[in-house]
């Protein structure tokens, strides 16, 4: 069980990173550019200095990028696959929005803010087992009625649970990130 306490943080964590559409336009420069310094990724955005570090260290704190100081200057690239952690599956099925979509930032931003509460991610493991009528789901979670219909609505709107019935239960996922972070949210 505190295994599965120490996981649920860091998903709704590294959601509230991903939620971020300037941040995630930084990752799409640095996944298509590796190793670009701060000073090159911000001029790219056109984004003061400051935030663009803000922004990156962001990324870096979840996992998502690794930094290398060089001299000066502190190269950025997308963390390889031999990172220990959630990181390097989540960053190649980032890496696939990035490649496949034509709005990938808003792809991305939509899928993160399903898991960006960590009442959520209760929600959604409360629904592992199997499906479950609202009073259900409210027995088990403990969410006020009014609080769990809002995570419900965004789980359901973002893809991650259907309705059958009145029953909620939890939607198979086909997209690399959307099952990815389904993974992360299962525990």
């Amino acid at each position: 069980m505190a295994s599965t306490l120490m996981l649920q943080p860091t998903l709704w964590r590294t959601c509230r990173v991903l939620a971020n559409r300037t941040r995630l336009k930084l990752l799409g420069v640095l996944l298509r550019r590796p190793g670009l310094t701060v000073s090159a990724a911000a001029e790219h955005l056109k984004l003061p200095l400051p935030v663009a570090s803000q922004y990156l260290r962001a990324l870096e704190a979840r996992g998502i990028l690794t930094a290398r100081r060089v001299g000066r200057q502190v190269e950025y690239r997308p963390s390889p696959a031999t990172t220990a952690g959630p990181g390097p599956k989540l960053v190649a099925a980032l890496r696939l929005v990035f490649q496949r979509e034509t709005e990938p930032v808003e792809t991305v931003f939509r899928l993160a803010t399903a898991f960006t509460h960590p009442r959520r991610i209760e929600v959604y493991r409360a629904l592992q087992g199997e499906p479950r009528l609202l009073g259900q789901l409210q027995t088990t979670t403990r969410i006020s009625v009014r609080a769990l219909l809002r995570h419900v609505r965004k789980l359901e709107a973002r893809g991650f649970l259907e309705s059958q019935q009145g029953r909620y239960k939890v939607a198979n996922r086909r997209d690399a990130l959307g099952r990815e972070l389904a993974l992360l949210a299962a525990g």
